[in-house]
């Protein structure tokens, strides 16, 4: 009886240590085989290297930034002073989900749409989400000028779920939510706001050659005041 199945023994280890191998965690397996450990280790560091050059090669550097302004026959600071001249003028008005105007109060996009439309000329994405993903020179945090788009991850995740418009000396304006009044200003030294700061971007950039009317008016105006 034992000489009957004495020939199916092999193949039952076998496919026994077969099983062990696919359930056995990958770090053992690897402290196992040298040669799977050294692969994967330089699969990673592979990895890591490319979503290095990856950012690098995205973020703009100083003179690509120039050219952007150069190319333009206008000066991006007098867009984004006009701008932030409106959206502080806004200060207070309330949070609303959806909101894209000042009567019916504004969420974070709405808030950052309804000036770049009305200022620049410029039809930006309805949701923070799709807004982070436009056309525009990536700016680091160093870099920030006046009028960049700054985009955080207040959910978790790593996700996109908010954004503001940089002032300059580290402030910025945002619709913020219902329970913080609405459009104000803070700090991105905040922890908070630190901790889920996630990039720029420098939306001007790709501002059309024509500035409103409005822009042109309210710029006008501004300097009149400057000048009294």
């Amino acid at each position: 009886m034992l000489n009957r199945f004495a020939p199916l023994v092999p193949l039952a280890l076998v496919t026994l240590l077969f099983g062990c191998a696919a359930q056995m965690p990958a770090s053992q397996q690897q402290s196992q085989n040298p040669q799977l450990k050294d692969s994967a280790t330089a699969q990673t560091a592979k990895r890591v290297d490319y979503s290095s050059s990856v950012l690098d090669d995205e973020i703009a550097t100083e003179d690509e930034l120039a050219q952007f302004a150069d190319a333009k026959p206008y000066q991006l600071p007098v867009l984004a002073d006009s701008i932030l001249e409106r959206g502080k003028s806004l200060i207070g008005t309330r949070y609303r989900f959806g909101g894209t105007s000042t009567t019916s109060g504004f969420d974070c996009s709405g808030f950052i749409g309804y000036l770049f439309r009305e200022e620049a000329g410029m039809s930006l994405p309805r949701s923070s989400r799709d807004m982070v993903n436009i056309d525009a020179p990536l700016v680091k945090r160093n870099d920030l000028k006046p009028g960049d788009l700054l985009f955080f991850s207040t959910a978790g995740r790593g996700r996109v779920s908010h954004a503001g418009i940089y002032l300059g000396d580290d402030q910025f304006i945002h619709s913020s939510s219902r329970r913080s009044g609405g459009v104000r200003v803070d700090s991105l030294d905040d922890a908070y706001w630190a901790r889920t700061f996630i990039e720029a971007k420098r939306a001007l950039a790709m501002a059309p050659a024509k500035v409103p009317e409005t822009t042109t008016a309210m710029t006008s105006t501004t300097i009149k005041r400057q000048h009294r």
